[in-house]
């Protein structure tokens, strides 16, 4: 008994070790992940009871930021709104300067 005390003792010794450094591996997700994360358990509810081919070309579409549900007048003001984004940053325009550049843009 005393045998299987000890031998007992010492896995749990040798075992705790490996423990920590399971846990230790466990990292917390980037905010890049999390944000991936988040577009990912919208796109899913979005996706709603669709299922093969119809769910894989929806989910493809939400997960690169597109709206496959968009009316045409919705993907153009998207399409604008990409826009007006690609001209702002490469004018490099920063807070309220970037917010009206983006106003005047959008409604032109």
């Amino acid at each position: 008994m005393k045998r299987w005390m000890a031998a007992f003792c010492c896995l749990a010794l040798i075992g705790s070790p490996l423990a920590l450094a399971q846990e230790k591996a466990k990292k917390e997700p980037t905010e890049a992940q999390k944000k991936q994360q988040e577009r990912m358990k919208t796109c899913n509810e979005k996706a709603g009871e669709r299922k093969g081919d119809e769910r894989s070309k929806f989910m493809s579409a939400c997960l690169k930021g597109e709206d496959p549900g968009a009316s045409d007048k919705q993907k153009a003001q998207q399409e604008k709104m990409k826009s007006c984004n690609k001209q702002a940053s490469d004018k490099q325009l920063k807070g309220d300067e970037r917010q009206k550049f983006m106003s005047g843009c959008l409604k032109g």
